[in-house]
């Protein structure tokens, strides 16, 4: 009988073997149901006619079902996620099961059968009547589902305790989702289309060029906002399907992705195929299909799209390259920009990376030859870029003798907008009403019992919730340390900063985005909508607000508290903080009418702040690039953070100690390791966590140190999950 290999949805880094009845036919990339221990699991067929070597052939048990008739998964996103598994450090089968439709193609049963007990009884003339014939029902369909027995429940728990029945779960082939009509994939909607500029011509047609080498290689668009980078972008995409080769485009946010589908359909019509996480498994599966069966040559979504089901893109698209939301920060934790650029080099396909404010490590990867660079200095139609003002807060507080959120320029500012009947955008980059509930009179800060994180008060619902596992408590009226009843609740957010701004503007028409008013789908596109319709007059959000949005009646941009990300324990601090000024800011004059940008902030003198206020990124890359190549950071290394976690404490502590020393046995030229250290976030969701920074000059010593810490935890018996392995990580929290 042959063998075939398989991959599992399962934390251990290995493959298994399974035989193949004559009855089924498979190739690589068919999922499949197979038993595992008392378990039966949905795997992904890597290999066939594969050798067991090594292996027992009597222990090798036989796939049960076949799931697909033809490969789910292409030739070319097997090599995807081998590489991803290879160089995440995560297992093979994690990273398969996370480029498939959620939707479980089967569903699970709870099955009843008999025992051989149970068998018995069927021919002992002792057993009482009922229970006779509930066994003969089960023995006549060899077993049958438990739902179905659920009139005769207490006489089947009977039964169970005396041994003569078993429950086990069964795996049930899911009726395929059906489609819509065939459409036809070369249609397309004819809309207006924008004059180019001199700078989006040349831009273009040094992408054009680069696409017909058909050759892989990455294009670095750095344009400033309103700059006409999405005009590129679907131009360049009409080339690559005029070449018989479907696209794909990343964005970023999924609050995004509305306003861009919209642009998308208006342009390619129904060739255009959506995915994103905010849409209903039935959804993005019946897109997902569209791609698959190639009804849908253009793909359009968020960081999971980069395994959208295309056959040899020619195109690929990674809008706002710089977003740190295209790094997963669950398993598989892999790097959606990254992975665009593998699976082009793969494809032979041409790679956009566009930005007004790209990655120092892109940057730096343009500006030593491994990418092209390609600019756009100036917006369309010759607009200016908008003003910018900074605000010291210090001195705010000097001359008026009062703490306030807003400062007199930036209250001066929108009321002059709303006399205008112009637009105000508002960033305040923390959520909820305030940021934790201190006791003045014992000091204690009230902090969730799962995470080692205070806890956000949140006024609307009300309540005290943890922004990391979502715990919930009310407020209390007390101190629970002291009993005190002198609570004071510290620390702005979005949802304080609307409700001053109610108080301080009562005619104006408000809105708020963050991730409590954007729950529930749909939330955030109608919010988007009612302001760009102009039926808000001022609209504050977080980051959610500062890029991607082209609403022209937005005059006034305010930022309150720019420099709120600045203390966070990160050496992309300055980065993140540069990024999203310079974006927010981007968002005033994009209309006729100039704009105008103030920035608050008590720390004025930083050189994030100075550089995105004169919105001069060549300015901050200087200077930052400079700070990493003195400390040792990317792009002049590459990083690893490995973290150790554990429910108890003690146990973290000694497992963190073992690994240490294990590692401090490792130490070479290239090679630094920083800790172990608590983790910024001790307690996160139960586990008590500590980790270490590995630092390296190139890679591959990177990798053979990570290699041995996985071939330590597995001779050390650790906890599959106790240790966790983040290459390239984009956040220490």
């Amino acid at each position: 009988m042959p063998y075939c290999e398989v991959a599992l949805a399962i934390p251990l880094e290995q493959h298994f073997f399974y035989s193949v009845p004559d009855s089924i036919q498979l190739k690589p990339g068919v999922r499949v149901i197979v038993p595992f221990g008392p378990r039966k699991l949905i795997g992904v067929v890597l290999r066939c006619n594969a050798d067991p070597a090594g292996i027992e052939p009597s222990s090798i048990k036989p796939i049960q079902q076949a799931l697909d008739d033809d490969a789910v998964l292409s030739p070319e996103l097997l090599r995807l996620g081998r590489w991803i598994s290879d160089y995440y450090f995560v297992p093979e089968g994690e990273v398969l099961a996370s480029m498939l439709p959620r939707n479980a193609p089967v569903l699970k049963r709870d099955r009843i059968v008999l025992t051989a007990t149970g068998e018995a009884s069927l021919n002992n003339p002792s057993t009482d009547g009922s229970e006779l014939a509930v066994l003969r029902r089960i023995a006549k369909r060899n077993g049958i589902r438990r739902e179905t027995l659920r009139p005769h429940s207490k006489l089947v728990q009977k039964l169970h305790r005396r041994g003569w029945i078993r429950y086990e779960q069964s795996l049930e082939a899911r009726a395929a989702i059906e489609l819509a009509a065939a459409d036809d994939p070369t249609a397309i909607e004819a809309t207006d289309r924008h004059d180019l500029t001199t700078g989006q011509s040349a831009v273009l047609c040094a992408i054009e060029r680069k696409m017909d080498s058909g050759q892989f290689g990455v294009v670095l668009l750095h344009g400033v906002t309103g700059s006409g980078k999405t005009e590129v972008y679907l131009r360049a995409i009409e080339h690559c399907l005029a070449k018989n080769r479907p696209a794909l485009m990343l964005v970023p946010e999924i609050s995004l992705t509305p306003a861009m589908a919209g642009l998308f359909d208006a342009r390619f019509g129904n060739r255009v195929a959506v995915l994103h996480s905010g849409m209903s498994d039935n959804e993005r599966e019946e897109q997902w299909h569209r791609v698959r069966t190639g009804r849908s040559d253009v793909v359009l979504g968020t960081r999971s799209a980069v395994f959208a089901p295309l056959n040899r893109p020619g195109l690929v698209i990674v809008d706002e390259e710089h977003d740190w939301s295209y790094k997963q920060e669950e398993a598989p934790r892999y790097h959606g920009r990254d992975m665009a650029i593998v699976r082009a080099r793969d494809a032979g396909a041409t790679v956009i990376l566009g930005s007004a404010t790209p990655a120092i490590e892109t940057r730096h990867n343009a500006e030593t030859g491994r990418y092209q660079l390609l600019e756009l200095e100036h917006r369309v139609q010759e607009r200016p870029l908008a003003q910018t003002e900074i605000v010291d807060m210090r001195q705010e507080f000097v001359e008026t003798g009062k703490k306030s959120f807003l400062s007199r320029r930036l209250e001066e500012e929108i009321e002059k907008r709303l006399q205008q009947h112009e637009q105000n955008l508002i960033l305040m980059n923390r959520r909820g009403y305030s940021a934790f509930v201190l006791c003045r009179t014992c000091g204690h800060s009230i902090e969730c019992p799962n995470c080692s994180i205070a806890l956000t008060h949140h006024k609307r619902f009300p309540r005290l919730l943890c922004h990391y596992c979502g715990h919930a408590r009310a407020i209390p009226k007390f101190c629970p340390e002291c009993a005190s009843e002198h609570l004071y609740f510290m620390g702005e957010g979005s949802e304080q900063i609307e409700e001053a701004l109610q108080r301080r503007f009562p005619a104006a028409r408000i809105g708020r985005l963050d991730r409590d008013t954007a729950a529930g789908r749909g939330r955030a596109a109608a919010i988007l909508a009612a302001f760009r319709n102009h039926e808000l007059d001022i609209l504050v959000g977080t980051q959610m607000i500062a890029k991607g949005h082209d609403i022209h009646r937005v005059t006034l941009v305010g930022v309150i508290s720019a420099d709120i990300g600045l203390a966070r324990p990160d050496f992309r601090a300055a980065e993140r903080t540069f990024q999203l000024l310079t974006q927010v800011a981007g968002r005033a004059g994009r209309g006729d009418l100039p704009g105008e940008v103030i920035i608050q902030t008590y720390y004025p003198e930083h050189y994030a702040i100075r550089s995105a206020a004169a919105q001069d990124y060549a300015m901050f890359y200087a200077k930052e690039l400079g700070f990493r190549q003195v400390m040792h950071y990317p792009p002049f290394s590459v990083l690893a953070n490995v973290i150790i976690k554990s429910p108890s404490a003690e146990n973290a502590l000694k497992i963190t100690g073992r690994l240490g020393r294990h590692l401090e046995a490792q130490q070479k030229p290239g090679l630094k390791l920083l800790g172990p250290a608590a983790a910024p976030i001790h307690k996160l969701k139960k586990d008590y966590r500590y980790h270490f920074l590995i630092k390296a000059s190139r890679h591959r010593i990177l990798a053979d140190v990570l290699h041995s810490c996985r071939d330590f935890a597995r001779t050390e018996n650790f906890p599959p999950t106790a240790m966790i392995i983040d290459v390239d990580p984009q956040s220490f929290t």
